[in-house]
């Protein structure tokens, strides 16, 4: 698969918009989901084609929805700081160029301790890991 510098941009934004609170390992997990969904082995997926597919397929990722408070930054409206974009970047990079392991354990959701309720999915699906702010899942249902 070529990866394009469009791919390495949109998922360095999503971390910012899912994980800019996270430490570096925080945000590989993060990026980590969003491989496994890219890479998940089925032709035409329902994730998306490529990094930046499967980031900005509708509602699968909060920080690209129109009335997220994120998607001003995320699509060029808004500056994001340097530092915090290039700290995303960092992490995109290093998952993308295969440079660090999955720490999810082959996760493809996962869910921000902050929200109010967990969602639906959760209670059904095996949870990999908790790291920071997120737990991570797969055979989500």
């Amino acid at each position: 698969m070529t990866v394009t510098e469009k791919d390495r941009d949109v998922l360095a934004r999503t971390l910012w918009g899912e994980a800019r609170g996270e430490s570096l390992a925080g945000k590989i997990a993060v990026a980590w989901t969003i491989r496994n969904r890219v890479f998940d082995g089925k032709t035409n997926s329902w994730w998306g084609e490529g990094y930046a597919g499967v980031c900005q397929k509708p509602y699968q990722f909060s920080c690209w929805n129109k009335g997220d408070p994120n998607y001003p930054f995320l699509s060029g409206a808004r500056e994001i700081p340097f530092r915090e974009l290039a700290q995303c970047r960092i992490a995109a990079d290093q998952v993308i160029d295969g440079k660090v392991s999955d720490p999810t354990g082959g996760a493809t959701h996962y869910y921000a301790l902050s929200m109010k309720t967990p969602p639906a999915w959760a209670a059904k699906a095996k949870q990999t890991l908790l790291l920071g702010g997120h737990v991570f899942f797969l055979d989500v249902p």
